[in-house]
């Protein structure tokens, strides 16, 4: 009885307690995920595709306007040798020192031959009447020069044998200007060689020198045999592949970079010993990859990557074209050709015009032509003289109508064609002052020419 009252209050106790209520889920913040993703994205999307506004650059720092690569961690560097810590230390104190100011700038110009000079005389018209802005060195390999012009009188430097393509050729480079920095007067520096030629006056010349703050070395990237395929391994550390460039030897270089290159050891001896000719197999020409090379890796933005000497080596030999007396003409050394080519383009598309009515429309306008048939004589008659004129010219008109951008050709099966202007403190100016290769023979056509070449 007792037990089933206490059944009877423990199951009305039971019944009479709440049930447990059913909870729905918890409502999550959706919207904040959604704005944290949001942002995200955006942020990620800046520093991807970085605006480049002034303002965004101040809302994100700097850095925002830098791609993602810069955003990565540095690649890490390897550690230097001693012996390029103190190179890079020299030369880098070098570059930052203040430039030599002198009340009587001059440039030097300093001619690489094996002989006498066969273009004495044409320079001397050059220099006259700027005896205080030029000084003369001449490296002479072979034999005494004989001197016809002043100018040249007493300008021989002691000089050595000079094997083409071979560190003897550096060495020469570096014996003249270590004898041409010795005048403080000397802010600029020139190589030219004795086929060299000028191609514009003296004061052209010395402007388009003296009024900018770089230096006129030539050099590229080639990753093909005659590029990247000379190098050694055996110039590591020091010098590694991705570094290697080429470029014409014929420079000119402002005081600083002079000094750099005469106060070098390291990568000189570099390329004296592992960059010559039959080196492992292959032919590697100091004179082609030195300088390039010592320039692209310790001051780049110094140099214009480009030779203001003219070489034409459209032919694809081992050296470049030379011009004989009959190839020197005034069209040729002002560039008119580029002229020329633009009208034979114009006469080229004539000839779709004659098959539709133009030749029976120009006689009919014309007088003098009686018949159809006689236009189209006359108009035959222009297009065969304009295609003999192309055929001859045509070497001129495809390697000078660009004098106003430079030109590199890789040497690898694709053949790439590296065409960049020609940019004179952020202008377009033309490349060359100077052109090579000239025979001898050419110095009496050049000598009637220069004054109306020359004048700009």
């Amino acid at each position: 009885m007792k037990t089933s009252q206490a059944w009877r209050i423990g199951i009305g106790d039971f019944q009479i307690m709440p049930a447990p209520r059913h909870r729905p889920p918890l409502k999550r913040p959706m919207w904040i995920i959604v704005l944290i993703s949001f942002v995200s994205i955006f942020l990620i999307g800046a520093y991807i595709y970085p605006p480049k506004s002034y303002t965004a650059c101040y809302i994100f720092s700097s850095g925002a306007c830098k791609s993602i690569s810069d955003w990565l961690p540095p690649a890490p560097e390897r550690e230097f040798t001693d012996e390029e810590i103190a190179a890079r230390v020299v030369i880098r104190d070098i570059l930052k020192t203040p430039p030599l100011q002198s009340t009587n700038p001059k440039i030097a110009f300093m001619f690489l031959t094996p002989g006498s000079l066969p273009f004495e005389t044409l320079w001397d018209k050059f220099f006259r009447g700027h005896d205080e802005r030029f000084s003369v060195y001449v490296h002479a390999s072979r034999e005494k020069p004989v001197h016809t012009s002043r100018h040249f009188i007493d300008r021989d430097i002691r000089s050595e044998k000079v094997v083409w393509g071979k560190i003897s050729m550096i060495d020469a480079e570096r014996r003249l200007l270590a004898n041409a920095f010795q005048d403080p007067n000397n802010q600029h520096f020139v190589l030219l060689s004795d086929s060299c030629v000028p191609l514009h006056d003296f004061d052209y010349v010395f402007n388009y020198l003296m009024d900018t703050n770089i230096s006129f070395v030539d050099c590229f990237e080639d990753p093909g045999p005659h590029g990247s395929g000379r190098y050694s391994v055996q110039m590591l550390p020091e010098v590694e592949i991705k570094d290697f460039r080429k470029g014409a030897q014929w420079f000119t270089m402002k005081r600083q970079h002079a000094m750099m290159v005469l106060a070098d050891s390291l990568y000189y001896t570099k390329f004296k010993y592992h960059c010559k000719p039959g080196m492992d197999g292959r032919n590697c020409y100091s004179d082609e990859h030195y300088l390039p090379t010592l320039f692209h890796m310790v001051d780049p933005g110094g140099i214009a990557n480009w030779s203001v000497t003219y070489v034409d080596w459209s032919e694809g030999k081992w050296h470049p074209r030379a011009y004989r007396a009959q190839d020197v003409s005034y069209e040729l050394l002002k560039n008119i050709t580029v002229l020329l080519l633009s009208v034979l383009l114009k006469y080229t598309k004539l000839s779709p015009l004659l098959k539709s009515g133009f030749v029976c429309n120009y006689s009919n306008s014309n007088p003098f032509l009686k018949t159809d048939l006689e236009a189209y004589h006359i108009t035959a008659v222009i297009l065969t003289v304009s295609h003999m004129l192309y055929e001859l010219l045509s070497d001129a008109i495809l390697n000078l109508q660009s004098i106003d951008e430079n030109l590199h050709v890789t040497s690898d099966e694709l053949k790439e064609v590296q065409q960049k202007p020609c940019m004179w403190n952020g202008l377009k100016r033309p490349c060359y002052l100077f052109g090579r290769k000239f025979y001898p023979e050419t110095v009496d056509n050049l000598m009637q020419l220069f004054s109306n070449y020359t004048t700009i």
